[in-house]
């Protein structure tokens, strides 16, 4: 499976949906994980209302199953979740590597239902985040 996280500095969960400059992709398996790519952006990176900005981003998370942010705003939530992508947002900066490592432990055992759904790829997604030390933003 594919989780991008928004960026600033490549190595911590530190950045505004809308306002990222990178999207660090990386594939997930029970086994481990490794650096898909990395989507930069540039321009005006700042809060301004301005839903045009996220088009490249919504484009550069194609094939992506979970985002991972530090905060994404109500409009952006509901276009990521239009592309059958789940969004979760960390109440402080974390590694990346550290929430990887969260992800694929759970992934190693029994996921919650609303993992081994996003996992599956099919029908309806539920948004039962128990087993995960972390908060969720809903759309």
């Amino acid at each position: 499976m594919k989780v991008a996280f928004a960026t600033q500095d490549l190595e911590r969960i530190d950045a505004h949906f809308g306002w990222a400059k990178n999207l660090a992709i990386y594939d997930l398996t029970p086994e481990g994980w490794s650096l898909d790519k990395v989507e930069s952006f540039t321009g005006d990176l700042k809060e301004d209302g301005d839903e045009d900005k996220l088009a490249p981003k919504l484009e550069a998370l194609q094939g992506v199953s979970i985002l991972v942010v530090a905060a994404i705003g109500g409009s952006g939530a509901a276009r990521v979740v239009a592309q059958n992508i789940h969004p979760m947002k960390v109440p402080e900066p974390e590694p990346i590597e550290g929430m990887l490592e969260k992800l694929r432990q759970v992934i190693s055992g029994t996921p919650p239902p609303w993992l081994r759904k996003v996992l599956a790829k099919g029908g309806e997604r539920q948004f039962d985040p128990e087993g995960l030390d972390f908060e969720e933003e809903e759309a």
